[in-house]
């Protein structure tokens, strides 16, 4: 299905990142993780995509800083040639009721979420309308559709990636660009063991939270041939939770 094309995923050390990266291994591409965690991570998130016999490289960058950005794609299409696929996953949380919330919690999610999701497209729009054609796929969030109380930062940040989604895939449509965001609930991850069985399970229709694998797959969707005709939408991946 993606057989010769090249991705790139920000945040694919762990969580739903690496079941994109590896995800997107597995329908044929090659994969550039890019990531700030430990090392470790990135090297376990690599063997995930080598081991399906799938190119990796990882690469240490902030997307929140577009210096980093500019060097890191740049590098990329050094070691790959060229850039097919972008996946904006990275994010933090800095979760607190809105008058506790310090100027650092606010921006820093801001900065990553948002303005990290804006860096990374404006690197990768030069290289994908040379090449005539690419898919941007940013990760948004329920909370960014429906808001959540003591995430008004992390909310604010998910419903930026919305609005940008849409203005990007207005901009780039016409170069064969095809932009949109995967809108996921709660996903279980190390960041959400802890809601496994709680009582905010009673807001999802059916009754569980979702594994990395169901948002990968919904990634992989719409980068792939069979989604080249949808643009500027937001799919929800969340159990019907924001019905």
């Amino acid at each position: 299905m993606l057989a010769g094309k090249v991705a790139v995923v920000t945040g694919a050390s762990r969580g739903i990142g690496r079941a994109i990266a590896a995800a997107l291994a597995a329908a044929g591409a090659d994969v550039a993780i890019l990531d700030l965690c430990a090392p470790e991570a990135a090297a376990d998130a690599v063997n995930a995509v080598t081991g399906l016999g799938r190119k990796a490289i990882s690469y240490t960058c902030n997307v929140g800083e577009s210096d980093q950005v500019k060097e890191t794609v740049a590098k990329v299409l050094e070691d790959f040639g060229r850039i097919d696929i972008l996946v904006n996953n990275a994010g933090i949380t800095r979760d607190g009721l809105i008058m506790q919330l310090t100027d650092d919690n606010f921006n820093d999610v801001i900065g990553t979420n948002l303005r990290g999701t804006f860096n990374m497209i404006r690197a990768m729009s030069r290289p994908m309308i040379r090449q005539k054609g690419g898919r941007i796929c940013n990760i948004s969030s329920v909370s960014g559709l429906m808001g959540n109380a003591g995430q008004t930062n992390y909310s604010a940040s998910k419903a930026g990636v919305i609005g940008l989604t849409k203005s990007a895939a207005l901009e780039l449509s016409k170069r064969g660009i095809t932009v949109n965001a995967v809108a996921p609930g709660f996903v279980e991850t190390p960041m959400t063991k802890d809601l496994v069985n709680s009582p905010l399970l009673e807001r999802i229709p059916l009754g569980r939270i979702a594994q990395p694998e169901e948002i990968a797959d919904m990634v992989v969707f719409l980068c792939s041939p069979a989604a080249a005709y949808i643009t500027g939408e937001v799919i929800r991946v969340d159990g019907g939770m924001a019905m």
